[in-house]
């Protein structure tokens, strides 16, 4: 898969997962695991396998033919969301003869960018299989065509808009889906069909007609199967190359489909030979969290148990195969994260030439010079001076120049997965530069994507050996 077809690709985590990164790990013989499933007759030394949690966070890991209880598990982590609108729960809402889509802000992104854009709907919709209503799937949804704008006021009647663009999140960034005589058109007829959810007011109390509708055309169900929604709303425009010899890729959701795709292609290209796991006593991973940009505080989030859990299940499931004597899960669990390494991917702040001063003057990331270590004294970044030596070894193996970053003094500084992952295990911070970041749409390095995902193989392939060379504690 290339870069260009990752950046085309569906516009939430649930979707990208599904057709881009499940995608992508089948073709190489990865197998899917449940977690609500034991593993016991399922996973092997040498096996590739994957599980998916909430349909928006996935690990993905590779046993080497030598692991044992105890061995460490080498991972990059990174998260599948991106700041977006999403459709209220209840989001009916008509003003002045428009239809308009109620919505809440997910994230930090900069929402100015969001006006006068081509948008349209991305998500998951609960449905029933049947018209007797027991049975129900959580099935995705992706409209192509451009359904809502939110409108910027005309300069003439904002004569301050360019000297300080303002808005009420409230008021002023709900979108337009329609006109108003397009939802009495269908109305009556849609009531006339209405079904209560199950244990729900009826949906369409909820939201217009029109719009559940069009949820029932993509979806091939009737209306009245619609029990609730996920949606998000995404920018219609496709990615490009850009910059005179095409250096740069201007895409949504660089922050962070793009680790996830980089991640992803790191560990299939370190399993590429055929017997790269037949001396291989580590197990190799990638986590792909949701829910980064609100706080990582979910079930399907950086601070769940997503990753722990499937080390702990390879730890008792080595205790219950061996022949050596007992042994304590608990302990080879503890032995295993000590071992263990993390790599928390995720982007990093290019210096802007039009605002270079908000960078410190010595830390500043170039665009296609390559990945960007995080540091942050207040441990807003997980990286330290052992986890990043430790990565510049891996770098200079794989050939791939580093670079570093840290916010000035006066300056607020973001966060990642990484500090929260670091209360487990050993943890660096980085991240490939890139500008508009938290814009509808953003911009990278096209060189940067091929060295990441070089240092990421690298990383699979040499850490173990890496890490034996230095001692700490």
């Amino acid at each position: 898969m290339t870069v260009m077809q990752m950046a085309s690709g569906p516009a939430i985590p649930a979707s990208a997962l599904r057709f881009l990164n499940v995608a992508m790990l089948e073709k190489a013989g990865f197998v899917q695991l449940h977690e609500k499933q034991s593993w016991d007759q399922q996973v092997k030394l040498g096996g590739r396998y994957y599980y998916k949690r909430n349909q928006s966070s996935l690990v993905a890991f590779a046993i080497g033919q030598k692991y044992r209880p105890g061995n460490g598990v080498h991972i990059v982590g990174a998260h599948t969301d991106s700041p977006n609108l999403r459709v209220r729960p209840t989001s009916t809402r008509t003003k002045e003869g428009y239809l308009q889509c109620s919505i809440e802000t997910y994230g930090g992104g900069l929402w100015a960018t969001w006006f006068d854009r081509d948008l349209s709907l991305a998500g998951r919709v609960i449905v029933a299989t049947s018209d007797a209503q027991n049975k129900f799937e959580s099935r995705l949804v992706h409209v192509r065509r451009p359904l809502l704008r939110v409108p910027t006021l005309a300069i003439h009647l904002n004569r301050t808009a360019n000297e300080a663009f303002k808005f009420n999140q409230e008021d002023n960034l709900q979108p337009i889906l329609g006109l108003e005589d397009a939802l009495n058109a269908t109305a009556d007829k849609l009531n006339a069909q209405a079904n209560h959810g199950v244990g729900t007011p009826t949906m369409e109390s909820k939201h217009h007609p029109v719009l559940l509708q069009l949820l029932a055309e993509e979806l091939g169900c009737k209306v009245s199967h619609i029990q609730d929604f996920e949606l998000s709303l995404y920018d219609t425009q496709p990615p490009a190359a850009g910059g005179i010899a095409n250096e740069f890729l201007f895409a949504p959701r660089v922050d962070n489909q793009m680790s996830c795709f980089c991640a992803t292609e790191g560990l299939i290209d370190s399993l590429e030979k055929n017997d790269a796991l037949e001396n291989a006593s580590s197990i190799r991973a990638i986590a792909l969290f949701d829910n980064e940009e609100v706080g990582s505080v979910s079930y399907q989030g950086a601070e769940s148990n997503l990753v722990w859990s499937m080390i702990h299940r390879l730890a008792a499931l080595a205790v219950q195969n061996t022949t050596s004597g007992p042994l304590n899960s608990q302990a080879l669990f503890d032995q295993s994260l000590a071992r263990s390494f993390l790599v928390s991917s995720d982007t990093a702040h290019a210096v802007h030439p039009n605002y270079a001063s908000i960078h410190e003057q010595n830390l500043r990331p170039k665009i296609n010079a390559g990945p960007v270590i995080k540091t942050n004294a207040k441990q807003r970044y997980a990286s330290t001076a052992v986890t990043t030596f430790l990565l510049r070894r891996i770098a200079k193996l794989a050939d791939v120049p580093l670079q570093e970053f840290e916010v000035r003094n006066d300056c607020a500084c973001g966060s990642t997965i990484g500090p929260m992952l670091s209360k487990q295990v050993r943890t660096v911070d980085l991240g490939n530069p890139q500008l508009s970041m938290h814009s509808i749409r953003e911009m990278c390095g096209s060189h940067d994507v091929e060295r990441k995902i070089r240092l990421f193989a690298e990383f699979f392939r040499s850490f173990g050996q890496v890490d034996e060379e230095l001692t700490v504690d």
